[in-house]
């Protein structure tokens, strides 16, 4: 299992996140408390995926100021998507699930592309914008430039930055939205990495 714990820099706010293994499949548990729009925001999240990081299925619960917000998201294998129990053509061909009020998320799609340094790949998502309550596409990009720094693009949002990411996946720098408190992600000794077979890892 691994930790994390971001600040937000755009508004007041933190996110605590791990990463955690169960049989074969891997989970993202997480949650943000954070201020959206002069109120309060607390959102609890979860991302379920199999052992190639495919997304398998996805939750968020909580609340903005004095609106409760649930969304529960499902991926079948055979690449069909759910909200919140109707079924969601229109993502039709995405493989990975991406909430936009968190860091979180990126994980997956790092994990699943695993690119090699000087290579790049579009990634086509299921994004969520859980203030207008939709699950739209969203094409990202990312270029691998180091061992731990990834170029991103989201022309969407006019959104170009580096991101600085753990060996683990996390992205630790996300310019001017995120930043990973000082020694807030736990790193287990390499024993014992080794002893739980994950030698798939990004750097």
């Amino acid at each position: 299992m691994e930790t994390i714990l971001w600040r937000r820099l755009d508004t007041a706010g933190h996110d605590a996140c791990r990463l955690v293994r169960r049989g074969g499949d891997w989970r993202l548990e997480g949650a943000a408390v954070f201020q959206h729009e002069g109120e309060a925001a607390c959102l609890a999240y979860e991302v379920g995926g199999d052992a190639e990081w495919r997304t398998q299925k996805g939750v968020v619960h909580g609340w903005v100021g004095a609106r409760p917000l649930d969304f529960r998201i499902a991926r079948t294998p055979g690449g069909t998507w759910t909200f919140n129990g109707r079924t969601a053509h229109h993502l039709d061909g995405c493989v990975d699930l991406d909430f936009g009020f968190t860091p979180a998320t990126n994980l997956f799609q790092l994990r699943r592309v695993a690119l090699p340094v000087g290579r790049a790949a579009a990634v086509r998502v299921a994004w969520l914008d859980v203030f207008a309550g939709t699950l739209d596409t969203l094409l990202q990009r990312y270029e691998r430039r180091g061992a731990g720094d990834y170029w991103y693009e989201a022309p969407r949002f006019d959104y170009y930055a580096l991101l600085q990411v753990s060996a683990v996946g996390f992205v630790e720098k996300y310019p001017n939205l995120w930043e990973a408190e000082p020694q807030s992600v736990r790193k287990p000794p390499a024993a014992e990495r080794s002893s739980r077979g994950e030698s798939n890892t990004i750097a």
